[in-house]
């Protein structure tokens, strides 16, 4: 069976990227025989239409299952139309994914997890947004929300747009962590991507 995940890197120890349509590689495995074959996605730096772009080119491989941190609506159509089975809330290293998805851990998302364009830049403001800490106004894309900073399009994305029933501890909790793990994530891609340029200077 050939499933598609999205990456952080190019190897099976790189983790798994918690965006979908703008993560910086696609591993395809076989997972039999347990092949697999690093995909650059194209997509991660579009102005627009990355899940979509990113889901097409998914579907394209011949892949039955793709596993990922976060999958918009867009991306989550083009997926299901194409037969595609979409896991979302994968996390840790790609193989360590692999291998929970082979000993069943994991269920398929029958929808999104996340709102449309909620990989793009989210203004920012890592606690200043008047949406609240860490900038939660959603930036609609365009970094047109209420973070600050204006939306510098770093392809970094926002952690969670505001709840509008208000948190209990417990929640608030559980939603920092996510986002606190999310950050260490992308601080890791970006880390990974200066390295990678570093190196083609």
């Amino acid at each position: 069976m050939k499933i598609a995940i999205s990456a952080t890197g190019s190897t099976l120890d790189a983790e798994v990227d918690p965006r979908f349509g703008r993560c910086q590689y696609f591993i395809l495995i076989d997972t039999e025989t347990m092949q697999f074959e690093a995909l650059e996605n194209a997509s991660s730096m579009a102005a627009g239409g990355a899940g979509i772009s990113a889901a097409q080119t998914v579907a394209d491989k011949g892949v039955q299952a793709v596993l990922t941190g976060n999958c918009g609506p867009n991306a989550h159509q083009v997926l299901s139309a194409a037969g595609v089975q979409v896991i979302t809330g994968v996390s840790g290293k790609v193989k360590d994914a692999i291998q929970s998805y082979k000993s069943g851990q994991f269920q398929t998302s029958s929808q999104a997890n996340v709102p449309d364009h909620f990989g793009m830049s989210y203004g920012g403001g890592a606690g200043g947004g008047a949406g609240g800490g860490m900038g939660r106004g959603m930036g609609r894309g365009m970094g047109r929300g209420m973070g600050m900073g204006g939306g510098m399009g770093t392809g970094m994305m926002p952690p969670f747009s505001p709840t509008s029933q208000p948190l209990s501890q417990e929640q608030g909790l559980d939603d920092l962590k996510t986002q606190s793990q999310m950050l260490a994530q992308q601080l890791s891609a970006m880390q990974q991507r200066i390295d990678e340029l570093e190196k083609r200077k």
